[in-house]
């Protein structure tokens, strides 16, 4: 059984190498190499199994196994550790499934898909939206939601259009999603940040701000932070809300990553004030496929007609086919089945970049610890300087961020450094953190020699 099941990997790899099996093409059934090669069909879904671990094919479930790339000559491309990139992992997006979805929505839609549509966003799939939601505890309905060119769009009309309460101050955390910082550095808000660590937001220095600064809304990050990987409990959740009711404070809940959640009792913050009070945007780009656009706001009622005029200034509807395509690949279930895989990879490789954190990063620096997500934040020893750092490595093709942009001008810091797992090979993982250790001993020596050139001074 071994000899074939070695057999099946190297005749496929010498197809992929001699061009035989392009990209995208699909690969002969299990049955159909149970025959060919004479053995069980446990041993050809081995097989497949390992050249899945390799990422030179990928299953689609009940479709079948397709080829992601050739095994050609070496690249002539510098080998990249690739920290940095925030999408998806582009080995496991579903883009054969999708595109059968497209052919179909552009078969089944005729009329709506090449003509203006609802503002709002296609109803059909709002109703479908209404469903997937429930799955994440959010309950509404289709009238109070609107589909929005990504989430950035959500974000930056909600920064610019007047709220019921009639304040016009913004709350974020400290660091923060940096589109968000750059949403209302553009539009010249007054913006308050409170501090964010992975102990959470001290809460009665939220009640002062929110007593004390008319704060319009806070934006909040509830799981997954980006850039520390933070997730509140919901005990702190529900606290929040509390306060954000008692001095009128609407909230901006960013649950760009909530399909991640393993933890299946952790709620949102929409959860605890369905009525209005928050404001709950989810994204498909880091889940699904970015080049989509395709974001979803539910609203309070009293804020439909003004989200409505701004969202028309703007663009009047979002992209008409990729709603329409978004549409039948919910409804066709396939979502759920990719929501499973991507949480299994992303889980695996957020414990496998915490184990070579724990392992090799010395005492004096410290990691966050994130129970899934895309992002893990390092800080550094406050005499290490993190965009030197992020340079060096850089040098190095390994490609991390040092999160200044994330950071308010009254909260600029340089010792932080932000890690994402989304496209970073799993295999590359600890080699990464291990150069990163070696660069970091690199600063570290010089600033001491440097120091002890100022003293012999």
């Amino acid at each position: 059984m071994q000899s074939k099941y070695l057999e099946i990997i190297q005749d496929i790899k010498t197809q992929l190498a001699k061009g035989i099996l392009a990209t995208g093409s699909k690969l002969p059934s299990v049955r159909q190499l149970a025959q060919q090669f004479s053995c069980s069909k446990n041993t050809v879904i081995r097989a497949y199994h390992e050249l899945e671990k390799e990422h030179l094919i990928f299953s689609i479930p009940k479709s079948g196994y397709y080829v992601v790339n050739k095994a050609t000559q070496p690249s002539t491309q510098p080998h990249i550790i690739d920290f940095l990139s925030a999408g998806p992992d582009k080995r496991i997006m579903p883009y054969i499934e999708f595109q059968h979805c497209i052919n179909q929505a552009v078969d089944i839609y005729k009329e709506e898909l090449f003509s203006y549509n609802d503002q709002q966003g296609f109803y059909s799939l709002r109703v479908q939206l209404v469903k997937y939601l429930q799955g994440l505890q959010v309950f509404t309905n289709p009238e109070r939601l609107f589909i929005v060119s990504g989430s950035q769009q959500a974000l930056h009309l909600l920064a610019s259009m007047p709220f019921p309460n009639g304040k016009h101050n913004i709350l974020v955390e400290q660091p923060t999603y940096f589109g968000f910082i750059e949403s209302v550095r553009l539009q010249q808000a007054t913006t308050f940040g409170i501090d964010l660590t992975m102990e959470g937001i001290d809460l009665e220095q939220l009640e002062y701000i929110f007593r004390n600064n008319a704060i319009k809304f806070f934006y909040i990050v509830p799981r997954f932070h980006n850039p520390l990987g933070h997730s509140y409990t919901n005990d702190e959740k529900k606290r929040i809300v509390e306060l954000a009711e008692k001095y009128d404070v609407y909230i901006v809940e960013d649950d760009f990553l909530g399909d991640l959640d393993p933890n299946t009792k952790s709620d949102p913050l929409f959860a605890y004030n369905p009525s209005g009070r928050v404001i709950y945007i989810k994204s498909f780009s880091k889940v699904f496929l970015p080049g989509l656009r395709v974001g979803v706001v539910v609203l309070p009622a009293l804020m439909i007609n003004d989200f409505s005029r701004y969202k028309f200034s703007a663009d009047f509807n979002s992209s008409v086919l990729s709603q329409g395509a978004l549409d039948i690949y919910l409804k066709s279930g396939m979502f759920n089945s990719h929501i499973k895989a991507i949480k299994e990879l992303y889980s695996r490789k957020m414990n496998t970049l915490q184990i070579a954190c724990e392992a090799l990063l010395p005492n004096h620096t410290f990691f966050t610890r994130p129970t899934s997500g895309f992002y893990l934040s390092i800080l550094l020893p406050a005499h290490i300087s993190a965009k030197q750092l992020v340079h060096l490595l850089h040098e190095k093709n390994i490609w991390m961020d040092d999160a200044a942009r994330m950071f308010l001008p009254a909260y600029q810091q340089d010792h932080l450094i932000r890690l994402s797992i989304s496209q970073v090979d799993e295999h590359l993982i600890e080699e990464g953190i291990k150069e990163l250790v070696y660069c970091l001993s690199l600063l570290e020596r010089h600033k001491s020699s440097y120091k002890n050139v100022q003293h012999l001074l």
